[in-house]
C-alpha cells in the first residue's frame, strides 16, 4: 500500500484510434498541467505507452483527463506494471 503523497509509477497501453490524433502531443500538453513526470510513444502496433510517475492524486487527475480527451479514440486500456529503474525528470514524446 502507497502512503500519501509517495511518488508511485503506473504504466497504460492505449489502443483504438490513437495515433495520428495528436495523443502524444495532446498528452504532453496535458502532462504540463500536472505534477507528473514519464513519457509517451508510439509503439509498432498502433497502440501508444504512457508512463507516468507522480502522487496517487496526481496521477488520477492526469490520467482522467488524458480519458476524458481522447474518450472517442480509446477503445481500451491496459495497465500494466512497469519494472523499469529509469527515472524522468520530466514528461516527454518518445519517438
Amino acid at each position: 500500500m502507497h502512503e500519501p503523497g509517495e511518488i508511485q509509477r503506473r504504466r497504460r497501453i492505449y489502443s483504438g484510434r490513437v495515433q495520428g490524433v495528436g495523443f502524444r502531443y495532446t498528452t504532453a500538453s496535458i502532462a504540463r498541467r500536472f505534477p507528473v513526470t514519464g513519457y509517451v510513444r508510439n509503439l509498432p502496433d498502433g497502440s501508444v505507452e504512457l508512463v507516468a510517475e507522480g502522487s496517487a492524486e496526481g496521477l488520477d487527475e492526469f490520467l482522467g483527463e488524458v480519458a476524458s480527451r481522447f474518450d472517442g479514440s480509446i477503445q481500451d486500456c491496459r495497465s500494466l506494471q512497469d519494472v523499469s529503474n529509469e527515472t524522468y525528470s520530466r514528461f516527454e514524446i518518445r519517438r
